[in-house]
């Protein structure tokens, strides 16, 4: 405090030294000695739900007679605390200095009003000035013409006194005059920020900025980083974004003023600015900046995203931040969350805020990656903490973890929740969506006939295989006794059964009986309640019958396959998301994507992009004519973990979108292509018939192949013909054989596949 005082002091004397060697100076230099110990009333806004906050840091900084109100702070001071608040406020947007407040009933009023305050005292003649007016009233209906009259108060003053006027300029003014009309009052005050104070000067101007640094510090403290970061531990944003979080963290951590890097403030100009004051308050900070760079005790700062040019924005801000040397960031998929693998750590901070579905079609896809964030945070992070701040709560339920506190903030003007979670198994969210599995049971006398055995013979030699194989989606009968004509697959826990539609020879009561006898013994000799086995009538469809839906349920069942998790729907659709005979092509891409550009074509829930992307693909687009496909393969990446940024769905008709893809240039080192046998969808520009156009087909996907890649054609028209001949200019190897998995060997013309390049 003595230290403080003689500062004062020198300052004093060095403004009277310059007072008596200089006549010129104006005469309100000597009011501005005795306002050097005035308090003045100052006003801080800050975004809604900061308030608290900001008057705890308010009162830390030196702020007096500190007073909330709605998205903003009341505080007294000297004019050093105004400058150290504007240095030093991770929180605030502005900083105000009240000048007058006034009754405005009338525009006239409100040009009277201004012109009241002696504006030389403030701004030179030829100086530069900027207004910022909010607020309406019956006279003053817009703020642009609320403006125009405070500026010209202003001016007509500047202009009858000097015979000059000052211009008006949007880019660092030398003053800044914030004027709010509300409830026929104006409050008119010096805005000594600038621009808003969550501006620090770090970020590239045009870089993504979804979260404002003085939200995102707010976050920081709520989720109790500032206590975090004292006692070592670490803290992980696995959705980083252009890195705001870790950057305010890394700052609050190394307590370095959040102002420093900032080029202008809005009293610098001011005729009432006290330079020497300001100049010792950076000097300080400065300091203190240089002593955290010595420092070897710093928290350890971790930040993913699946965006590579998100990580690049990141990079790059928190190298202009000058805090790149703490913070740790790269490329990573939500699905490669794991806990910090080079030092365990028994506990430490999970703070992240993930997209939230702007659109309404969006948040059922979103849940899945919220879904999916949740189960990460129980199998890594076991002992820490997490925060997820969210404009929409009810996706903080997929989580699936109980939040122990829940702030309410607001992103802009959207209302948003930070929420809290103790990661322990006390506070985990029981499964209650997965069905019991049924025991196994003896089969009844019902179901001890030819099909009864054939399916027990079946499952004996399949679910032995499939164990092996770590299979939990295969076929287990298809047809095997034509009597019978269904095909069954298991899913898990559940049965889908397909029944063919009979032949028309075929007395429809007996086909009845039959599929009757089917549905009763399949409890007893797979073990599988009935209310677990889904029923389906398979039929030739056609135009729009292709995307119609059967039910209406939209109950969707998580299977694995390999390390996918995959959403199947047993009742809603005629096929249910994933084709299992396609396994073994499935996995032969995900085994051979790493770092491929991959190209999924009529992609339909688009299972093998996302077997490619957890194989590593550089980048997967998947084509396909339904949205309502596209957005399952959506779900299907959010539920891995995926972004939608390197797998990208594209709604087209896949002819028209291939005739158009040839001109972009545009290359892939691995295209899947497995159209429909035929198609006349009113969707589609032309009718498609697979068996016509394949050679079309292939030639406009090979031009799309770079010169090294692969295509893999299937189809599954049992007739079908490769004209070897007509595409002579490529190699074309029949491979059908080994994509039929040991569940479809009973039936090998399934499909048809093929590996083509180029010769």
């Amino acid at each position: 405090m003595a230290a403080q005082q003689r500062c004062k002091e020198l300052r004093q004397n060095r403004l009277r030294w310059y007072h008596a060697r200089f006549i010129a100076l104006p005469a309100s230099v000597g009011a501005l000695l005795s306002e050097l110990n005035s308090t003045f009333r100052f006003f801080a806004t800050c975004p809604k739900g900061l308030e608290t906050l900001l008057a705890d840091e308010l009162a830390e900084l030196g702020g007096l007679d500190v007073k909330t109100t709605v998205a903003g702070v009341f505080f007294q001071g000297d004019l050093a605390v105004g400058y150290r608040v504007c240095l030093w406020s991770r929180l605030a947007n502005r900083i105000l200095l009240p000048l007058a407040e006034f009754s405005v009933e009338s525009a006239e009023q409100l040009y009277e009003g201004v012109q009241q305050i002696d504006w030389l005292e403030h701004l030179r003649s030829d100086g530069t000035l900027l207004v910022n007016f909010s607020g309406t009233s019956r006279a003053i209906k817009n703020t642009h013409f609320g403006s125009l009259k405070v500026k010209d108060a202003i001016v007509d003053q500047f202009r009858s006194r000097t015979g000059q006027r000052p211009a008006i300029s949007k880019e660092k003014p030398d003053l800044r005059i914030n004027v709010h009309l509300s409830k026929g009052h104006a409050h008119l005050s010096l805005d000594l920020s600038g621009d808003s104070l969550h501006r620090r000067g770090y970020r590239a101007r045009g870089g993504a900025a979804p979260l404002k640094e003085n939200l995102a510090c707010a976050l920081l403290i709520r989720s109790g980083w500032p206590q975090s970061a004292a006692e070592q531990q670490p803290l992980v944003d696995p959705m980083c974004g252009s890195g705001t979080l870790l950057i305010e963290a890394a700052l609050m951590a190394a307590n370095i003023a959040p102002g420093l890097m900032r080029q202008h403030f809005g009293f610098e100009r001011w005729l009432k600015h006290d330079a020497a004051s300001w100049m010792s308050l950076l000097r300080d900070a400065r300091k203190i900046r240089l002593a955290a760079a010595e420092r070897d005790d710093f928290p350890e700062i971790h930040g993913y995203d699946a965006n590579p040019k998100a990580v690049s924005i990141a990079k790059q801000n928190a190298e202009r931040a000058g805090v790149d040397r703490w913070i740790r960031i790269s490329q990573r998929e939500l699905s490669q969350l794991k806990a910090l693998t080079h030092k365990k750590f028994d506990t430490g901070l999970l703070l992240t805020n993930p997209p939230y579905g702007e659109r309404l079609s969006e948040v059922p896809v979103i849940g899945y990656l919220y879904r999916h964030l949740g189960e990460a945070l129980k199998q890594h992070f076991q002992g820490w903490r997490a925060a997820v701040f969210t404009g929409n709560p009810e996706l903080g339920k997929s989580i699936a973890i109980h939040s122990h506190k829940q702030y309410k903030l607001f992103n802009g003007s959207i209302p948003s929740q930070l929420l809290l979670f103790d990661i322990a198994d006390k506070n985990f969210v029981a499964d209650r969506d997965r069905p019991p599995r049924v025991p196994v049971q003896s089969a009844d006398s019902k179901g001890d006939d030819m099909f009864a055995n054939r399916l027990r013979k079946n499952l004996k030699q399949l679910d032995k295989w499939a164990r092996k194989q770590q299979l939990q989606c295969y076929r287990i009968y298809d047809a095997d006794m034509p009597e019978y004509a269904v095909a069954i697959d298991r899913y898990g826990d559940w049965l889908h059964v397909q029944e063919y539609a009979p032949p028309s020879k075929v007395d429809p009561e007996k086909a009845e009986r039959r599929l009757a006898h089917v549905m009763a013994a399949l409890p007893g000799v797979t073990g599988v309640g009935a209310e677990q086995i889904a029923l389906k009538q398979r039929k030739r469809q056609s135009g729009k019958e292709q995307y119609q839906r059967l039910e209406q349920q939209g109950q969707y069942l998580e299977v694995t396959e390999g390390p996918a998790r995959v959403l199947v729907n047993l009742r809603d659709y005629l096929d249910t998301g994933l084709f299992l005979d396609h396994r073994p092509i499935r996995q032969w891409i995900r085994e051979n994507s790493r770092d491929k550009r991959f190209l999924n074509l009529f992609s339909y829930t688009a299972v093998a992009s996302l077997q490619a992307a957890m194989g590593g693909a550089a980048s997967t687009t998947s084509v396909d004519m339904s949205n309502t496909y596209l957005e399952w393969a959506r779900k299907n990446y959010a539920l891995n973990g995926l972004s939608e940024k390197l797998n990208q769905t594209i709604q087209a008709d896949c002819l028209q979108w291939l005739r158009d893809a040839g001109q972009s240039g545009e290359k892939y080192d691995l295209i899947f292509m497995d159209p429909p046998s035929f198609s006349n969808s009113k969707r589609m520009r032309d009718i498609l018939d697979v068996q016509r156009d394949h050679v079309m087909l292939i030639e406009q996907a090979m031009a799309l192949l770079d010169e090294e890649g692969v295509l893999i054609f299937s189809n599954n028209l049992r007739k079908f013909k490769m004209d070897q001949q007509a595409l002579a200019d490529f190699k074309v190897t029949d491979i059908t054989s080994q994509t039929i998995d040991q569940d479809f060997k009973r039936n090998p013309r399934i499909h048809n596949c093929w590996r083509i390049t180029k010769s």
